[in-house]
Parts: structure tokens; C-alpha cells; sequence
């Protein structure tokens, strides 16, 4: 086999990776894929010639990531893309900008509010001035009716990444993805 044969048999197993890892959903929100939120940094071939799959939680603390795991490494074992290694990196830090616009579409029509605004630049994920005081961000508009008078019930909802809001129109309550 010559070099670039097996050049394009990698390039091959690499697009088929991405393929297959497109389908593997956020554990806590099906609706949505890892790729799509913004986890799924890198699919790329190792030094050694091993698949690396390069994850990234959405705040560092994150109870889903080992099933984020366990569910990126069923997806290559089904998809026989093997040997792999998943890499979880830290930096630089998960962004709400990594988010498709698709994402926030489907956050939206399944009742999260998607985060308002944007972190940085929805450009290359690039090194930030950390920020110790919140900004002040308009409230988010309810994915139900669409209506932007809402109120904050509480800061964190059913995960640490959305606050709780309700609809003062339509009186529903609404998780909302907060921005980071």
C-alpha cells in the first residue's frame, strides 16, 4: 500500500468518524448532538495512527461527560473505528459561541431557551479575559409563545448550565441554557 492509498483510507475512517459521531446526543439533551453543542472539538489521527476523538465539557465540573464517553466509544465500537482514544480537554474552556445555529433552533422547540447573545466571537475558540462579575444580559425570550417578558425563578435548573425562568405572558416555566 502506497502512502497516499493510506493517506485516503485515514482521510476515509476520519470523515466516517465525524458521520458516525454526528448521531451521538448530548445525554442530558437528546435533542441536540455532541457535535452540534459544541463538545465534540476534534476527530483527528494520533502521532501513532489512532483515531482521537477530543471532547470538551461544557463547564469543567460536568456529570455527563463520562457518559459522553461511554457514548462516543459505543459509536466507534459499532461503527468498527478502531483503535480510538477519547481525549477530554480543558482548554480552552467550552464556549455557549461553539453552538450551532441549528442547537439553539432545536433548543428552542424543545423548550430550553437558547443562550441570548454571544461570549467572545462565534469565530476559532480563542484565549478570553475571565470575567468575575457577571454581565448583565437581557432576559431570555420564552421558547413557547416567544414572549420576552419573563423573570428569572432561579439561577440554576434542572442542570448547572440553565437557569430557571417563567413566561409572565403565558405563565410557563423554561429552562434557559445560560451563556458562558
Amino acid at each position: 500500500m502506497t502512502t497516499s492509498t493510506a493517506s485516503l483510507i485515514a482521510d476515509a475512517a476520519l470523515e466516517r468518524a465525524w458521520a458516525v459521531l454526528e448521531t451521538v446526543p448530548d445525554p442530558e439533551i437528546p435533542v441536540v448532538s455532541i457535535r452540534e453543542l459544541g463538545i465534540l472539538r476534534d476527530v483527528r489521527r494520533a502521532a501513532d495512527g489512532t483515531l482521537e476523538v477530543v471532547i470538551t465539557p461544557t463547564y469543567s465540573g460536568c456529570p455527563a461527560m463520562s457518559q459522553i464517553a461511554e457514548d462516543v466509544a459505543h459509536a466507534l465500537d459499532v461503527a468498527e473505528l478502531t483503535p480510538y482514544r477519547i481525549a477530554t480537554v480543558l482548554a480552552p474552556a467550552w464556549t455557549t459561541d461553539w453552538m450551532t445555529a441549528e442547537a439553539r433552533d432545536k433548543l428552542r422547540a424543545y423548550g430550553i431557551a437558547p443562550p441570548t447573545g454571544n461570549c467572545g466571537t462565534a469565530a476559532a475558540p480563542q484565549e478570553k479575559v475571565m470575567r468575575f462579575v457577571p454581565r448583565a444580559l437581557p432576559a431570555p425570550s420564552c421558547p413557547r409563545c416567544g414572549s420576552a417578558h419573563t423573570e428569572r425563578l432561579a439561577q440554576f435548573g434542572s442542570t448547572a448550565c440553565k437557569a430557571l425562568y417563567r413566561c409572565l405572558d403565558c405563565r410557563e416555566p423554561f429552562d434557559y441554557f445560560k451563556p458562558y
